[in-house]
């Protein structure tokens, strides 16, 4: 199947090898020079043109978007003037839900399908292939599920047409939710660990007795052991954790549909915690103490 992957990051240039790889011919677009020369290293095509692409592929044509959020819609503007009846876009970035509706709306005008796609499997995706949460119109679903099959781990598993138009990103915005939350459990087990000092635990021993039989066995939980072995201090890694912004869309919508979801909230929370060099409330609270019991204060 003949594909236009737009976005060369290292997770679009991972997938569009993988599917150079199970014999489609792909044809990766990207404005940056580096992304470029990368990916043209690791055998397929590229190209710095949206218009040039579109026009070497037989139509109708399947075109991948993997840019960031935030650019969807600007790409979009590029690509439309190019697109023909027929072709399929398939948005495989952490869009949001509804956003990627409003979408499918706009392109339908243009007889075109859009098809929002969550992706999950990080940098890990090439070897292990790919969990894929897919919204969109059925039947263009089953008229491109080559992709799909050749993305995922097998054929028959780690993929599903979960709904109709933003149905796949909802899911990887809970998915990315409960992320969250199983990574801040983990992050505090450790933790707790790390302070008995009493027992000495080497942390990383821990996780890999943990890999085996264990209920709490994960592929986190892998990674968090190899990090361990690798630096079981984590030195030189600062306590500053991001968000992708999924996380917050995931609270904003347990809140307007009334779903309790504390753990999420706040592993989110946290997170948030995480950037404060100089908390201003911890330092209101060390105030108050200090106000209503005279409790003593440490000075900076």
């Amino acid at each position: 199947m003949d594909i236009a992957m737009i976005g060369l990051g290292r997770m679009g240039a991972n997938m569009a090898e993988r599917l150079h790889r199970g014999g489609h011919h792909v044809i990766g677009v990207d404005p940056g020079e580096a992304a470029r020369t990368t990916a043209a290293e690791r055998g397929f095509e590229v190209s710095a043109s949206i218009a040039e692409t579109l026009a070497a592929l037989p139509v109708p044509r399947v075109v991948w978007l993997m840019v960031p959020a935030g650019v969807v819609d600007q790409t979009l503007a590029s690509l439309s003037p190019h697109l023909s009846e027929g072709d399929v876009v398939i948005d495989g970035g952490n869009s949001y839900y509804k956003d990627s509706m409003r979408r499918n709306e706009q392109l339908q005008g243009e007889d075109v399908t859009y098809i929002d796609c969550g992706t999950s499997g990080g940098v890990w995706g090439l070897q292990e292939g790919y969990s894929l949460m897919i919204g969109g119109d059925q039947a263009a679903v089953e008229r491109i599920g080559a992709i799909f099959r050749t993305l995922a781990p097998a054929e028959d598993r780690g993929w599903a047409h979960v709904g109709p138009s933003g149905a796949g990103h909802f899911c990887k915005m809970v998915h990315n939710g409960i992320e969250y939350g199983m990574m801040q459990a983990y992050a505090e087990g450790f933790a707790l660990m790390q302070h008995k000092t009493g027992f000495n635990l080497d942390l990383a021993q821990v996780a890999k007795a943990w890999q085996h039989g264990s209920v709490v066995r994960s592929w986190l939980l892998d990674l968090s052991a190899d990090a361990l072995a690798r630096n079981p201090q984590l030195d030189g890694i600062a306590p500053y954790v991001e968000d992708s912004g999924e996380g917050r869309w995931t609270v904003a919508e347990a809140i307007d549909l009334d779903v309790p979801a504390p753990v999420i909230t706040l592993s989110l929370l946290e997170r948030l915690r995480s950037r404060e060099k100089n908390s201003f409330s911890d330092r209101l609270l060390a105030a108050m103490r200090n106000e209503f019991g005279g409790h003593a204060i440490k000075t900076t």
